[in-house]
């Protein structure tokens, strides 16, 4: 993931700090908010992606990124967790669907490629 690889974390935590009540997600879907509409575009082109997301507790989790909400927690597809390391040579732990929650993420990456 070393050359297509995208850093995530500060899209999400600016996503979150721009969102707001239900009054201005209106005003996000009609796209006045051309600033707001970019960032949603990047999110859109993360879906299906790889991610590689470390955790406060040292674990580092690997999947598919298929969603995310307004508190930064994200949906991962086909998901594996590697205890440490994932560059280590250790076998991983296969999770399958999992939800990572938004204040536990320390960094993402994206594999753009």
């Amino acid at each position: 993931m070393a050359d297509g690889v995208e850093e995530a974390t500060d899209v999400l935590l600016e996503e979150k700090k721009e969102s707001s009540p239900s009054s201005n997600v209106e005003t996000e879907f009609n796209g006045d908010n051309p600033e707001k509409s970019e960032k949603r575009k990047l999110l859109e082109s993360w879906l299906n992606k790889i991610m590689r997301i470390k955790i406060s507790d040292g674990r580092t989790l690997i999947g598919s990124f298929l969603c995310t909400d307004q508190d930064r927690n994200i949906i991962l597809g086909s998901c594996q967790e590697f205890v440490g390391s994932s560059d280590e040579k250790e076998e991983p732990r296969i999770l399958g669907l999992a939800m990572v929650p938004g204040k536990h993420i320390v960094s993402i990456e994206v594999d753009v490629e």
